[in-house]
């Protein structure tokens, strides 16, 4: 039978966190040698190699579903003791995964109603995010699965609206004739990184032989700066492009070319003050951005 304590949990995410047994020592004050015997102890208790002695160090899988374990202790112990108000208590701290549109456009103004959490945000693919509920990098998660990972909840947000656009020079350099199947075979693709799959799910049904050259951009910001410059057209959200489309800074190059990305809340299913907060901050910001959850 396990009878993990907390200092051996909290040293485990500690070590997965941080990479290496050396600087977890660091941030939990104690000697490697310490850090090491912790979780050596912790796994002699359950029988499992927790960790993979590589750099960066990564969870196995019996590693997964104690990082999970640590993270819901570490956050009880917060709640708890900001409900008794201990002296120099710690803020609570919710780790999230968050897609790079929504964190640049409506998530941090959610975020920033909550003054008294801390975040740690990681970003990843609206289609990938689920992957870091599931080794416990994350209590919570905005994702397009509608389909809710084990021993967690999943609610609908609604959808991020996409359209295909361009600089008005890129089209007349690329599609002087308008914009046609041809001319999306040879004009450059932006992408975000080789997670993202809008584009080409565009092309699939506008130009399903089209390849196009591909100017790959992985940040939300720079990749609407580098379809004003003229380096590509790409799919870019309604919430990001109002201002450009309106300024002629940019064009929209198909009004067929619509995709709604359906987004969903996604958390572990336990009780906590502060991610009830932060699930209620998340939809109310939802429901005044993105386009309502379908009905069917």
């Amino acid at each position: 039978m396990m009878d993990a304590n907390a200092e051996q949990l909290k040293t485990l995410a500690a070590v997965i966190d941080h990479g290496t047994f050396e600087r977890a020592a660091v941030v939990l004050h104690v000697t490697p040698s310490a850090v090491s015997q912790r979780v050596k102890a912790l796994e002699e208790q359950t029988g499992r190699v927790l960790v993979r002695r590589t750099k960066p160090i990564e969870p196995t899988e019996a590693g997964r579903v104690l990082l999970r374990l640590a993270r819901q202790v570490a956050l009880l112990e917060a709640e708890a003791a900001a409900e008794l108000d201990a002296a120099g208590g710690a803020a609570t701290t919710i780790p999230l995964v968050v897609n790079a549109d929504s964190l640049a456009t409506w998530v941090l103004p959610a975020l920033a109603s909550l003054p008294d959490l801390v975040f740690d945000l990681t970003l990843d693919d609206q289609e990938h995010t689920l992957d870091r509920l599931r080794d416990g990098t994350a209590m919570a998660a905005i994702g397009s699965d509608p389909d809710a990972v084990q021993g967690c909840t999943v609610s609908s947000l609604g959808a991020m609206v996409y359209r295909p656009v361009a600089s008005p020079a890129f089209v007349e350099r690329w599609a002087p004739e308008g914009w046609t199947p041809e001319a999306a075979a040879v004009a450059p693709m932006l992408v975000f990184d080789r997670k993202d799959a809008l584009q080409d799910r565009y092309l699939a049904r506008f130009a399903p032989t089209a390849r196009p050259p591909r100017q790959y951009v992985p940040a939300s910001t720079e990749f609407v700066r580098a379809a004003e410059l003229g380096l590509g057209w790409g799919m870019l959200p309604d919430l990001q492009t109002a201002g450009h489309l309106a300024a002629g800074r940019l064009t929209v190059l198909d009004d067929g070319g619509e995709e709604a990305v359906a987004l969903h809340w996604h958390q572990w299913s336990m009780r906590s003050a502060a991610l009830t907060a932060v699930a209620d901050a998340i939809a109310a910001r939802a429901a005044a951005e993105l386009r309502p959850p379908s009905r069917s």
